[in-house]
């Protein structure tokens, strides 16, 4: 098998693919979600919207799942402090996600205004407090997390709830939230018909001008606003995992360090502004699988962004530096990192053919002709 430094570099890339996996997939899903009180005018179009993500919305929630399940597995020191340390966070986030499969499931078993109004609203909510989360946590990752390291590797947060929605997480929570809007609206676009799939293209021509804002309004706060780590000195990487044998100093405009080092690079956060402008040329000329397509690239762009920018970071410690968790030392051991390596090789592409399969499968647009056809199964 590959030799422990390119193990811990190949999970830093695989984790990242089950990330970008979940803010594609899930990422329309959710859009849909939070869109349900906006576009939808009646029950019927609220129904067509929540059938067009029927047959995929559980298996999207997989991507997450794998992805927290990997931060376990390759990365527990991250693991343990991030979860611990945005306990609180996590649990919001855990408790809005229970609303959307009891909302999917219930809301059409009684045919009551006010009973699917209240479940629509669970829906909603379930979709649009976790974007604003992993937003505001990956922002808090950008300047910091105040944890500590004991003697024995043992990892102590000191900060608070309050803490983590400071200015530049909560403008990056929002930002988030656009990305994840505008993947829905870009899917509604694709998916359904007539009032609803105009009322998605006028959201994509709103959601889009102000995800690249929102993109260039947060690169400008991190080069000229935020501190970033840079690592100056550091024992072999492919020695023992261990945070405290290295020293990182903080220095304004550090996470930039990567593109001037790599300028090719660059394309990431290029893309991730130049795309949502395909999106609006796509969306104007009615090539909704386009928009779709040009949506989720763009997903890809953002987040190859913070990893460019951040690499080797994962978990940079605001109150120590030198204990930061980075690629290098805060891994598992090789043999674990090899044998989810095999089963990372056997299982993923399963996934990802099943999936793609399921897909085309369900192909083709939601109308009031579906609904009609299937009033008494569908959701």
């Amino acid at each position: 098998m590959f030799d422990y430094e390119t193990l811990k570099l190949i999970w830093w890339g695989l984790i990242s693919v089950l990330l970008i996996g979940f803010v594609i997939t899930d990422g329309f899903d959710m859009g849909v979600g939070a869109l349900l009180p906006v576009i939808a005018k009646t029950d019927d179009e609220r129904r067509i919207m929540i059938n067009s993500i029927a047959p995929h919305w559980e298996g999207n929630q997989v991507w997450f799942v794998t992805g927290a399940a990997a931060i376990f597995a390759a990365w527990p020191a991250v693991y343990a402090t991030a979860f611990s340390g945005f306990y609180v966070a996590m649990m919001l986030t855990l408790f809005a996600l229970f609303f959307r499969p009891v909302g999917f499931d219930y809301r059409s078993k009684i045919a009551d205004p006010r009973w699917r109004n209240s479940w629509d609203w669970a829906i909603f909510t379930g979709s649009v407090v976790p974007p604003i989360i992993f937003g505001v946590a990956f922002a808090n990752i950008l300047q910091g997390v105040p944890f500590i390291l004991d003697d024995f590797l043992r990892s102590y947060y000191q900060g608070g709830f309050f803490d983590l929605l400071n200015p530049f997480a909560l403008l990056v929570g929002v930002f988030s939230l656009m990305l994840f809007v505008l993947q829905g609206a870009t899917w509604l676009q694709m998916k359904t018909e007539d009032e609803i799939r105009a009322r998605a293209r006028l959201v994509i021509f709103i959601c889009a001008p102000l995800t690249i804002l929102l993109f260039a309004l947060a690169g400008f706060w991190v080069a000229y606003g935020i501190d970033g780590y840079v690592i100056t000195e550091i024992g072999s990487l492919s020695g023992p995992s261990n945070p405290m044998l290295k020293t990182v100093v903080v220095q304004e405009g550090a996470w930039l360090l990567n593109y001037s080092k790599y300028p090719l690079t660059m394309l990431a956060p290029a893309l991730g502004l130049f795309l949502p402008l395909l999106v609006l040329v796509a969306t104007k000329y009615h090539r909704s699988g386009f928009a779709f397509f040009f949506s989720s690239l763009t997903q890809v762009a953002v987040l190859s962004t913070f990893a460019v920018s951040t690499f080797p970071f994962i978990l940079p410690s605001s109150i120590n530096p030198n204990i930061s968790f980075t690629v290098w030392d805060a891994t598992s051991s090789e043999l674990t990192l090899n044998i989810m390596s095999i089963a990372a090789a056997i299982f993923l592409p399963i996934v990802l053919l099943y999936t793609c399969w399921s897909y085309f499968k369900m192909f083709g647009r939601i109308g009031k002709e579906y609904l009609a056809k299937y009033k008494h199964s569908a959701y």
